[in-house]
């Protein structure tokens, strides 16, 4: 039987791209890894935001982008499974996209978004369903797919969002 890692913080520190992918340890949780990613990514939306402004985010998101499929392709790899769900760095980047957008907003926009993002993301409703099966494998397609089928997500709770403010 062939040699598979286990998820720790040994495995989260072995390689850079771990760390990354992982969400810096929280794809760890043993609970709902995507959701733990997703609140980890508010949680350093929140602590940045007042050093950032629109320049600065449309950098860290457009360095995140390349960055997060490189380390997304190896620690899927490295894992041996097509989209790990301990791989959270997708969904940390397409929230990143959705608070940056929404912003300002209070607490209760910031809430909505978050539940938007986590009801498209997994639930997978039409076109984030299709997202989810068009990119596999374990190659840098596999490492696109894991990133794209939250990019969709995004897209649709940005969409909800809009409709919600127009009304």
């Amino acid at each position: 039987m062939p040699y598979r890692p286990v998820l720790s913080a040994r495995f989260l520190f072995s390689h850079p791209a771990h760390l990354i992918a992982l969400g810096c340890g929280s794809g760890l949780s043993r609970v709902a890894p995507g959701t733990a990613g997703t609140l980890w990514a508010w949680l350093v939306f929140a602590l940045l935001q007042p050093y950032m402004n629109d320049t600065a985010w449309a950098a860290l998101i457009g360095v995140s982008l390349p960055i997060g499929w490189w380390a997304c392709t190896v620690t899927a790899r490295h894992l041996q499974v097509q989209d790990p769900g301990a791989v959270v760095w997708d969904e940390v980047v397409a929230f990143w996209i959705i608070l940056w957008l929404v912003m300002p907003t209070d607490f209760g926009g910031q809430l909505a978004a978050f539940a938007l993002f986590r009801f498209f993301d997994a639930v997978k409703p039409g076109p984030v369903a299709w997202a989810d099966q068009t990119f596999k494998g374990f190659g840098p397609s596999g490492g696109f797919g894991i990133m794209f089928d939250d990019l969709v997500a995004a897209f649709c709770a940005l969409l909800v969002i809009a409709l919600w403010r127009l009304v």
